[in-house]
């Protein structure tokens, strides 16, 4: 098996990341792989606005992905700061330093933007991401809290 590939997410891998999504999330009733427009759009929004959406690949086939939000700060002197979102890896791919590859690329990605901080929030239940992240040298420092709007 080849190593990874971090690459920008392609229109013709989003039916590969919607899978990766509904399969790796706590509430996959939200993912719809009818909708794959709608997938694209946030890509290209996400690119609009300085992000980018990444995807691992393993012998060409997508096997991961993370979202890259960049976004200035009202404190830290209007300071740029980025925000990763979806860091999923499949399943069966997982332990292989696929997450790794997606967060020192996504890492890179927010420092030749500018940022000062690389931040993500990962759900309560999930104790192996949250080793993972620890292992990668992210600092549990806050605690998040969302509210879902009707």
């Amino acid at each position: 098996m080849a190593p990874a590939v971090v690459r920008p997410v392609r229109r013709a891998d989003t039916t590969a990341v919607v899978d990766i999504l509904a399969a790796g999330s706590t509430a996959p009733q939200y993912e719809d792989a009818s909708r794959l427009d709608d997938y694209w759009s946030a890509v290209e929004h996400t690119r609009a606005t300085l992000g980018e959406v990444f995807v691992a690949t393993s012998d060409d086939v997508v096997v991961g992905v993370v979202q890259v939000l960049i976004f200035r700060h009202v404190q830290h002197a209007g300071g740029w700061c980025c925000e990763l979102e979806s860091v999923h890896v499949r399943h069966d791919f997982r332990s292989r330093g696929i997450g790794a590859a997606l967060l020192r690329r996504a890492e890179e990605f927010a420092r030749e933007r500018g940022c000062y901080r690389v931040q993500l929030t990962s759900n309560n239940v999930r104790l192996d991401a949250h080793r993972f992240y620890e292992r990668e040298g992210y600092v549990p420092s806050h605690q998040g809290f969302k509210k879902h709007l009707a």
